[in-house]
């Protein structure tokens, strides 16, 4: 029997709590499902995803390498001049470009290393598609050498119909590598799937006695997807992987707008810097192939001081983990000063 509570808290065994058909569990109920991959068994210079169900937002990866040329996004083959962008390439002045036949994707080319790119779309079918792209450039190997980051947003002008197909474009017509991967996820309200792509590694919540917040040992996976929200420690939030502390990561980023910044050859990735005693939350996305360097692409908002007069502040980040044996089985989130506060959470979401 279901009783209702004081503001309208339910209270019930699982099966009545649950919507006939649907079990909750690590994957849930209606989050992002994969709609379709292709995976490149050779070189080609265009990679596509077709066939894409009607979903409301989508969220797509790609990972690719061999071409040293921009990346160009085209939707349901449409090839007219129906597109506009803005983009920013490791932190300089914005560029644009309208009425375009694509989307540019890619702002540092001139290089064949593996790039990583995390694209959302809304796709509401009388609207014109919006999109938010971040992506990360291995550019060189080792740590030595910090890696190029891409931001862009852009639009299809199309209001008469959904997207049904995503395309990733060689600029000159270049191949990517074989082994190049394309990923589309969906995700619409009235969704009720349990498949869901983003599965659950690891939740901890801290317990105000360590400067560590660890994963444990996690299940490895290709694509990795951290959160973090810590409530508020004196000094910076460091990422670490398998507990390696040597001079192995280098990262780009910029604070509050600002001009890039570099460290290379560092034992950490610094993920949000000079926030005091805030709370603040961040993302960050990991393209984790064995033999490749773990490159990262992350966004970090700090509170700053409570209330609507102070504004936030922001940092966003591109990284690398120049390990080439290992896939990442640890995440360790570290505090340059205090422990993490009791309630801080880390979260860590994995797919292959």
């Amino acid at each position: 029997m279901v009783d209702w509570l004081a503001g309208k808290r339910v209270r019930g065994t699982s099966s009545e709590r649950t919507p006939l058909g649907v079990t909750l569990g690590g994957t849930g109920v209606g989050g992002w499902v994969e709609l379709g991959r292709t995976t490149l068994g050779a070189g080609a210079s265009t990679i596509d995803v077709a066939s894409l169900p009607d979903k409301r937002y989508y969220m797509v990866l790609s990972d690719l390498s061999g071409s040293a040329t921009r990346e160009l996004l085209r939707f349901n083959n449409d090839t007219g001049s129906n597109y506009a962008y803005r983009y920013n390439s490791n932190g300089g002045s914005d560029g644009t470009a309208g009425g375009n036949s694509l989307i540019g994707a890619q702002g540092i080319y001139n290089t064949t290393d593996e790039r990583f790119k995390v694209f959302y779309i809304a796709n509401l079918s009388n609207k014109e598609k919006l999109v938010i792209n971040h992506s990360v450039n291995m550019n060189g190997s080792g740590a030595s050498n910090a890696p190029n980051r891409y931001e862009v947003v852009g639009k299809w002008a199309n209001t008469s119909n959904a997207i049904n197909e995503i395309d990733l474009v060689s600029w000159s017509g270049g191949n990517w590598a074989s082994g190049g991967e394309l990923v589309v996820l969906g995700w619409d309200p009235a969704d009720t799937h349990t498949n869901n792509f983003w599965q659950e590694l690891a939740s901890v919540t801290a317990d105000g006695t360590s400067t560590d917040m660890s994963s444990g040992t996690i299940t490895a996976k290709k694509y990795l997807w951290i959160q973090l929200y810590q409530k508020g420690i004196a000094g910076d939030v460091r990422l670490r992987f398998n507990s390696d502390s040597g001079s192995n990561y280098t990262r780009r980023y910029s604070q509050n707008g600002g001009a890039d910044g570099t460290d290379t050859s560092v034992a950490h990735i610094s993920n949000m810097i000079g926030i005091g005693t805030t709370p603040s939350f961040g993302n960050a996305f990991i393209i984790n192939n064995q033999s490749n360097e773990k490159l990262v692409v992350g966004h970090h908002v700090a509170q700053n001081t409570a209330g609507a007069t102070s504004v936030p502040q922001r940092i966003e980040f591109a990284a690398k983990w120049a390990n080439t044996s290992n896939q990442i089985t640890n995440v360790n989130i570290l505090s340059s000063s205090g422990n993490f506060p009791s309630g801080s959470i880390l979260k860590v979401w994995g797919a292959d």
